[in-house]
């Protein structure tokens, strides 16, 4: 795990005033060399910063962003909310989903509504062992881990609640209308704007650890943003003005919610829900697993949250982290 500290996160604080600052100044500030000074910067740039540099004048993020603040997260918390989640921030981590597998696996199981969020990860993960772009202070990188005491099977639909609890997150602060792609994305006009990654370590009948990644794209730098093969949207393009810990807040609090309801009663409701805000409802689309794919009419999901594809007037549900679902409009699939 990388730390950010020390003369690095002290340039950092500097550029976040936003204005132009100068390496010989920055060098003064800190009792360093100019050339301590550039390679602090290199190493932010490396960690997805978008700096630039103008002859004369130094330094400058391209685009502020605010850093989060556990104090402020707490605030908003506790004003809405009577759960008892306990936040960790890291600037710099590997995964948020990999630190609390870590702790699941060795034993250190954290109290369940631990959060673990992120400025920026190394090494974020997506579906399907995909790379998630993770550029510092420019998104969200957030897991929550929670123990659900009824077996794996009992966890299958799980990522249908997380989607709708980030449904949930966005209409209550931005009053966004998402649509959700099964199995874990959030869509905008069909341009991803988060995913989710639930993993799962237990035993079929016996306690179930569960870790809930959800990455949401807020302002993503140009320099990230051409790494990403699929169409793509973020907060600051739909508009939103976005206070990062008041959304880690709100995000925990609705994902609360949604796992209570789910232990209560699985998806005896949500998974209608879940039907009324689908993206690809009644279109054509491509089902993927491994080396075979076919085509159908997507027609939601089931109770149970698989997803239902008509095939010849038959209505088969499919389950399974490794299937992938793609629209196709005349015969292009994406």
């Amino acid at each position: 795990m990388l730390i950010l500290k020390g003369n690095k996160l002290a340039v950092l604080n500097y550029l976040q005033q936003g204005e132009f600052v100068s390496g010989e100044w920055l060098g003064l500030q800190l009792g360093i060399s100019r050339a301590a000074v550039a390679k602090h910067i290199q190493s932010l740039q490396e960690l997805g910063l978008d700096i630039f540099k103008v002859t004369g004048k130094g330094y400058r993020l391209n685009t502020a962003f605010e850093l989060l603040n556990q104090q402020r997260i707490e605030q908003y918390y506790k004003a809405q909310s009577e759960g008892v989640a306990q936040f960790e921030l890291f600037p710099v981590i590997d995964s948020t989903n990999s630190e609390l597998m870590r702790r699941i696996q060795s034993g250190q199981l954290p109290d369940s509504g631990t959060v673990v969020v992120s400025e920026s990860q190394t090494a974020g993960r997506g579906r399907r062992g995909r790379q998630w772009q993770s550029p510092f202070g420019s998104n969200l990188y957030f897991s929550y881990y929670w123990l659900l005491d009824d077996g794996l099977q009992a966890a299958m639909g799980v990522s249908i609640a997380v989607g709708l609890a980030v449904y949930d997150a966005l209409k209550a602060l931005y009053q966004i209308d998402v649509q959700l792609k099964w199995p874990n994305d959030i869509l905008v006009h069909e341009q991803k704007l988060a995913g989710v990654l639930v993993e799962l370590d237990g035993q079929p009948d016996g306690p179930c650890h569960l870790v809930i990644g959800i990455g949401l794209n807020l302002n993503m730098p140009v320099t990230a943003s051409a790494n990403i093969d699929q169409a793509w949207t973020d907060l600051a393009l739909l508009g939103c003005e976005v206070d990062k810990s008041e959304l880690v807040a709100v995000l925990t609090h609705c994902l609360e919610k949604r796992l209570k309801q789910y232990r209560q009663s699985g998806l005896d409701e949500m998974h209608q829900q879940w039907n009324q805000v689908h993206a690809f409802q009644g279109q054509r689309v491509n089902l993927i697993t491994g080396q075979r794919s076919w085509q159908g009419i997507c027609e939601g999901i089931d109770p149970q949250g698989g997803i239902k594809i008509r095939q010849n007037g038959e209505v088969k549900s499919y389950f399974g982290g490794e299937i992938s679902l793609r629209k196709v409009v005349d015969d292009f699939t994406y």
